[in-house]
C-alpha cells in the first residue's frame, strides 16, 4: 500500500472511530508499528490529526479529548516499557537517592528494580504501585509521599506532596511524561500530575525520562519541564530516527535506546 493510501486510511478510520490506538492502526492496514508511527508523524505536521499516547485522535480534539485510562495505557506498548523500565534500571547506581512518579512505565521500572540484581537504594515516590513492588526488597528503602489520593490512578498529589517533595535533594528524578516534544518539552494531562513531576525535577541533580516511541513528537496540554532539562531520556528502538534528531537539538541531553 503506497504512503497515501495509508493516509487517507488513517484518516477515513479516525473519522469513523474518533481514537485509535497504534496497533489498531497496524492491523487494519496490514504493516509495522513503525510504518504507522511514521505516517501519524507526517500527518500531525499536516495538520490532518493530533498524535497522542499510544494512537492519534483527529486534530480538532486535540484540547477536549480525554486522556486514556491508567488501566488503558498500562496495556500498551508493554513490551517496549518493560525494555525500557530494563535500560532505566540499568542507570541507576547503588547508593542513589531517586524521585519515582506515577505511570505504567515507572511502575514497569519499579518492578524491574524489585526483581533485578539487589543494591541498596532509596527511593521516595507518590505512586502506591511502585511502592508495593519495592518494598519486597529490604535493600530498597521507600518512602511514601503524602496527599490527596487521585481518583484515576493510584497515587498522591496535590499541596502537600509538592510540599514533602521539596523537603529533599536526591540523586535522580525517574519520570514517565504523556508526551515528549522537541519545541515544548515533557507533557502531561493533568495539572496536578505535572505539578508533582515539575518539583520532582527542580529538586534532582539528574532527570531521567522514561518514554516509549508512541509519546515522542506528541503533545499535550500541560508542560513538564523544557527540554534542555531532560538529561537521559530512555526509550525503545523503534523510535523514530528523525523525532529523535530534533528532541536533541531542542535540548534534551543523552538518548539510550531499550
Amino acid at each position: 500500500m503506497w504512503s497515501q493510501e495509508r493516509h487517507n486510511r488513517i484518516l477515513s478510520l479516525l473519522n469513523e472511530r474518533q481514537r485509535l490506538t497504534t496497533d489498531m492502526f497496524a492491523a487494519e492496514l496490514g504493516v509495522s508499528k513503525e510504518t504507522v508511527r511514521r505516517d501519524l508523524i507526517e500527518l500531525e505536521q499536516l495538520g490532518k490529526l493530533a498524535r497522542v499516547h499510544g494512537g492519534a485522535i483527529p486534530s480538532e480534539q486535540t484540547s477536549a479529548q480525554p486522556e486514556a485510562s491508567y488501566l488503558e495505557r498500562a496495556r500498551l506498548q508493554r513490551s517496549e516499557k518493560q525494555a525500557i523500565a530494563r535500560a532505566a534500571a540499568a542507570l541507576i547506581e547503588s547508593g542513589q537517592t531517586c524521585f519515582i512518579d506515577a505511570g505504567s512505565t515507572t511502575h514497569a521500572l519499579a518492578q524491574e528494580l524489585a526483581q533485578g540484581t539487589p543494591r541498596s537504594l532509596r527511593v521516595i515516590t507518590n505512586s502506591f504501585d511502585v511502592a508495593l513492588s519495592l518494598s519486597a526488597r529490604p535493600e530498597i528503602e521507600v518512602h511514601q509521599l503524602g496527599g490527596q489520593l487521585g481518583s484515576e490512578m493510584p497515587a498522591t498529589y496535590g499541596e502537600f506532596t509538592v510540599s514533602e517533595i521539596a523537603r529533599f535533594h536526591v540523586d535522580l528524578a525517574l519520570l514517565s511524561p504523556t508526551a515528549l516534544c522537541p519545541q515544548r518539552g515533557a507533557m502531561d494531562y493533568a495539572w496536578h500530575e505535572a505539578s508533582v513531576a515539575r518539583t520532582m525535577i527542580a529538586h534532582a541533580r539528574k532527570c531521567l525520562l522514561l518514554a516509549d516511541a508512541s509519546k515522542l513528537g506528541a503533545s499535550s496540554r500541560m508542560q513538564i519541564c523544557v527540554p534542555a532539562a531532560v538529561d537521559i531520556l530512555v526509550t525503545d528502538a523503534s523510535a523514530d530516527a528523525e523525532t529523535l534528531r530534533a528532541l536533541r537539538e531542542g535540548g534534551v541531553g543523552q538518548v539510550v535506546l531499550a
